[in-house]
């Protein structure tokens, strides 16, 4: 099935790419910010057990979870704001174009970051809705790693400067985080990104449309270009919501 968006971009629906992590309760799913994983377990009411193995007639489940640690997400500035802004206000849209970028993160002391330079050369002139910025090595163990104390690498405020002034409006990446795991909370490329100059007192031009997606996926089979991003989220009234970005090829 293939469709046209906004009249100028043909997709073929039956051919998605999808750039996101599973959330599961084993060892294998991704965690950040000093969580354990998450738990997904039957419900109990005395002996009761929300499973059909159990002998219940469905399995019904809890699931406890955080989205900025477990798996791909999308968050709004209601993540770094006082006052309170959700996801599911902020993303109204959701077919983006969008260019994917591989790049390597360079050393600066003992830090690999993300550059101006390096997501300028990368995009060459291109300006689409929505980046996507998958770093090099693109190693597997990124869908399964704990990243809690590993200093991975992060974009400098320079470069969340420049997508801003670029007009992209959508961030994605395959990081826990756009900023130093340690910064003493200053997150530069967050407050760059979304043009918050004062977290206590949202200034006018504050970027209230765009989002910053983390912690996804692009495997090495999907090659650097244009694509036309469906970002999709679960409708939560929160800062971050877990989130399903696809990809598909014009």
């Amino acid at each position: 099935m293939k469709a046209l968006i906004n009249n100028t971009f043909e997709i073929d629906l039956s051919k998605p790419i999808d750039i996101s992590l599973p959330l599961t309760n084993t060892d294998a799913n991704p965690i950040a910010w000093y969580i354990e994983k998450p738990t997904i377990e039957p419900v109990r009411f005395g002996d009761w057990i929300g499973q059909v193995s159990e002998g219940s007639s469905t399995n019904f489940n809890n699931i406890f979870f955080n989205p900025h640690g477990h798996g791909t997400h999308t968050e709004c500035l209601g993540h770094i704001t006082r006052e309170f802004y959700s996801i599911n206000q902020s993303l109204k849209q959701f077919f983006f174009t969008a260019e994917l970028i591989s790049i390597a993160p360079e050393s600066i002391g003992n830090d690999l970051v993300i550059t101006k330079k390096q997501i300028e050369r990368a995009l060459n002139g291109k300006i689409p809705e929505a980046i996507v910025i998958s770093t090099l090595p693109n190693l597997e163990s990124k869908k399964h790693k704990n990243y809690s104390n590993t200093n991975p690498p992060y974009l400098l405020e320079e470069a969340a400067i420049f997508i801003r002034e670029s007009g992209i409006k959508h961030l994605l990446i395959d990081l826990p985080s756009v900023d130093r795991e340690e910064d003493e909370g200053r997150l530069l490329a967050h407050k760059a990104f979304w043009n918050v100059k004062d977290v206590n007192n949202l200034n006018a031009d504050a970027r209230l449309d765009c989002t910053i997606t983390e912690m996804i996926f692009v495997d090495d089979s999907v090659k650097d270009g244009s694509y036309i991003l469906n970002l999709q989220i679960a409708s939560f009234e929160n800062d971050a919501s877990p989130s399903k970005p696809v990809l598909y090829k014009i």
